[in-house]
């Protein structure tokens, strides 16, 4: 096809059917220089079709962790990078696919794409996006396509790939491209009291911002055993407080202390009576522990004791709230980033809650074979009575049914 193209108006970029994967998947290992044996993490694939003949493909994933002259551009702190870093997308591939000789098509695909990917990312995990990057190969192309949509350089990469969890240097330097997606995407980025709208509607597992009394009360109840490894002198702030507020913090969407020390310093003063925070007579207000106290406290404790307790509380909490039967589903998972060395990758079997998203159990296996035992000492001390279970084929077994029927729950495979 070596005719310009007059017209984009039967032009199409759309995301592919699931009847469709092993098409795309075999056009782009076939016909991309790099190749494509899949990617970790969250992503979205397109196709471009023109006249319904599949003319282009591309495929956005999470941002790069690390990269230099971008993060010197948008200026962030590493610990907003942390929590905002999903807010950018990377365009990890974008084939045209051969006797495609269009004029100003990968400019034209790469506009309408745009055009839709934050709306459809927002749509399969739960928000927005504000930035856009993409690494070219200077060897290989000039990046004028993005060039042509207005993207702009920023500079070289360093040179480093990563591989079995260790970063090496490969010595082939990458264009940077960015794009904005978004009004003022810098102080969306960078700037730690931003409240913009797009930071507001992230999703979070549990909204805990508020506890009421009942909630605060069972916080309460669930912790209230677990022994205080601080000495008695040093206990300005009560355990029970700590530990109430950093999962109020976690299940409303912290991921760092930093944040958890946020989440603490912003609770209403109604929340911290509810939570046994400490009242100072001086100022007459409920005080919130501090960041490094809530971060010193929790590297003390027993994580398995802690678990424990929280697993038997989210249970409660999920029976309370839901009208009909608490559904869980059981599944393992190998845990990314947990590699050290020669060690192997920590492989944990757990229980999560369906509606809140939550895992309210989890046990630690050698090998993905062992999960089919690790269903006992799983559920040993939660009360699953009348819930709905949901597990891998490799669970439909005469003693693993057995176990969950004697728990008096309903199981599909």
């Amino acid at each position: 096809m070596s005719q310009s193209l007059k017209t984009f108006k039967t032009l199409v970029v759309r995301l592919i059917t699931p009847a469709e994967v092993a098409l795309w998947e075999s056009l782009m290992a076939g016909h991309h220089y790099l190749g494509y044996r899949g990617l970790v993490g969250r992503h979205l694939r397109y196709v471009a079709t023109w006249e319904n003949k599949w003319v282009a493909l591309l495929v956005w994933a999470d941002a790069a962790l690390h990269c230099k002259v971008r993060d010197s551009w948008i200026g962030w702190h590493p610990q907003i990078q942390f929590k905002r870093l999903k807010f950018v997308i990377n365009n990890a591939r974008f084939l045209i696919l051969p006797d495609q000789h269009i004029r100003n098509l990968a400019s034209k695909i790469l506009s309408l794409n745009l055009k839709r990917l934050s709306q459809d990312w927002s749509f399969v995990y739960g928000h927005s996006l504000v930035l856009a990057e993409t690494f070219v190969d200077p060897s290989r192309f000039s990046g004028t396509c993005y060039r042509a949509q207005g993207w702009t350089l920023l500079g070289h990469t360093r040179g480093f790939g990563k591989k079995a969890g260790k970063y090496f240097q490969h010595g082939q330097k990458k264009l940077v491209f960015v794009k904005p997606l978004a009004k003022q995407f810098v102080r969306i980025l960078s700037d730690p009291l931003c409240q913009d709208e797009t930071l507001r509607a992230q999703p979070s597992m549990m909204n805990l911002s508020t506890v009421t009394e009942k909630q605060a009360g069972s916080l309460i109840d669930a912790f209230r055993k677990i022994p205080d490894p601080r000495s008695p002198c040093r206990r300005q702030h009560s355990l029970v407080a700590i530990l109430c507020l950093s999962v109020c913090a976690v299940l409303s969407g912290a991921k760092t202390f930093l944040a958890i020390g946020d989440f603490a310093q912003n609770a209403s003063q109604t929340t911290l009576k509810r939570l046994w925070c400490r009242y100072d007579q001086k100022t007459q207000r409920f005080m919130a522990p501090c960041e490094a106290t809530i971060r010193q406290t929790l590297n003390r404790l027993d994580p398995q004791q802690v678990d424990d307790a929280l697993s038997v509380w989210l249970l409660q909490f999920s029976r309370k709230n839901n009208l009909q039967n608490t559904v869980l589903a059981i599944d393992g998972k190998t845990l990314c980033g947990s590699r050290h060395h020669q060690d192997k990758p920590v492989h944990l079997f757990a229980a999560l809650l369906h509606r809140e998203g939550v895992v309210c159990a989890q046990q630690q296996v050698e090998e993905k074979t062992n999960e089919i035992n690790a269903v006992v000492p799983l559920f040993a001390g939660l009360d699953i009575t009348g819930s709905i279970v949901t597990a891998d084929a490799m669970h439909a077994q005469k003693k693993q049914r057995a176990i969950l029927l004697q728990k008096s729950t309903h199981i599909m495979f």
